[in-house]
This record gives structure tokens, C-alpha cells and sequence, in this order.
């Protein structure tokens, strides 16, 4: 099934998505891109479904065709004090503020959203595999935060972020247990189930 181009028939329509929500350390990462009316590309899907080598060359792709593109980071810190849900929403908030030209209308992916500005938006539950600007969006945040985690693992190999991406793998969770936790982890997350703090 091919991905639409455009949801509300008006020019300049931005779509959006997150990525790193479910992680336990690093960033929420989200982007947002403006994509032209005539853009087309058979491989753009939901980077879910993606492998990391084609969701890299699609990157350039999208960042060299797009009207316009933006992706911002919303760190631990700021997750644990106003929560994953409001951090992953002003993640969107600020990459489509980033904007220029700003969009006319905003496509989420999800179903939570708090309007931005006076923009009319719309939230599309699996989104990111039915339109092609929140396909690219979802790319864009993935790629861009997996560089940041590749980047920070250098710092603390011993948790592998460069191969799970902060994302709660078994591995990581016995890597909290044995090393404790970062700046980079998220302190309001559950960082261990019980059967690992209870083990014999």
C-alpha cells in the first residue's frame, strides 16, 4: 500500500512523530517535516519497519527534498519532571516551531496531541505507515536520536546504548543492575522489574 501524500488538501501540511519514547535513558526525540506535494519514494514507511541501514539512506533523502525539516531533542531531565507523554508532545511542539516556512496544517502520528499555536492539526493512529510526511518525520527522529545514543555510548560502553539504543533490552536492565544509573537514565522510569532486584 503506497502512503499518501497529504491529509487536509492544504498547502505547507507538516506531519510529526517521536522517537525514544519507551527508552530508559536518553532523549525524546521528534521531528517535524513539510514534504513538496510531488514528493514520492516506494521504500518510505514507518521507520519501525525499517532496517537501520535503509532507514540511513533514507535520511538524506528526505533532509534534501523536504520543504522544510526540523528535530528536537527533550532531555532526561526535563522527561522526569514534566513526564514522557508532555516531553514526547513539546519535542513535536519545538521541531515544528523550528519550521520555515511554518505549516498551514499538522499531521501527528498517535492519538495525543495538544494544539500548537492557532495550526489546525489532526492525530492519525498509525500514522507513520499511512502518510508520507509522518513516515519521513518518524525517520528523522529515529536516525537523529540513534546518532545521539551512538554518540553517548562512547561514554558508557558498558550499557551498549550503540546496539539497544537506551531502549529497557534484558541486557540493559542487568547493566543498570551491575553499574547503577547515568545522568543519561531516565529517574522517574521503572529502570528494574522486581524479579531482577530480587534476584537469588
Amino acid at each position: 500500500m503506497s502512503l499518501k501524500t497529504n491529509f487536509s488538501k492544504l498547502d505547507l501540511e507538516c506531519g510529526t512523530d517521536e522517537a525514544g519514547r519507551g527508552c530508559l535513558a536518553g532523549p525524546v526525540t521528534a521531528s517535524a517535516v513539510i514534504l513538496p506535494d510531488n514528493f514520492r519514494n516506494s521504500a518510505l514507511n514507518d521507520s519501525k519497519q525499517l532496517s537501520e541501514k535503509k532507514r540511513e539512506s533514507l535520511k538524506p533523502i528526505i533532509e534534501s527534498n523536504a520543504i522544510s525539516f526540523a528535530v528536537h531533542h527533550i532531555f532526561e531531565e526535563e522527561i522526569d519532571s514534566i513526564n514522557i507523554l508532555n516531553a514526547s508532545i513539546l519535542a513535536m511542539h519545538k521541531s515544528i516551531e523550528l519550521l520555515m516556512p511554518q505549516p498551514n496544517f499538522i499531521i501527528v502520528d498517535g492519538n495525543r496531541f495538544k494544539p500548537y499555536q492557532s495550526i489546525p492539526h489532526e492525530t492519525i493512529i498509525k500514522g507513520d505507515s499511512k502518510f508520507l510526511s509522518i513516515a519521513a518525520a518518524s525517520v528523522l527522529a529515529k536516525t537523529h536520536r540513534d546518532a545521539y545514543m551512538a554518540k553517548i555510548h562512547e561514554e558508557f560502553p558498558m550499557y551498549n546504548w550503540k546496539k539497544n539504543k537506551g531502549y529497557p533490552t534484558k541486557e540493559h536492565r542487568l547493566a543498570i543492575k551491575k553499574y547503577g544509573t547515568t545522568k543519561y537514565h531516565r529517574k522517574s522510569f521503572r529502570l528494574l522489574p522486581e524479579q531482577l532486584k530480587l534476584e537469588l
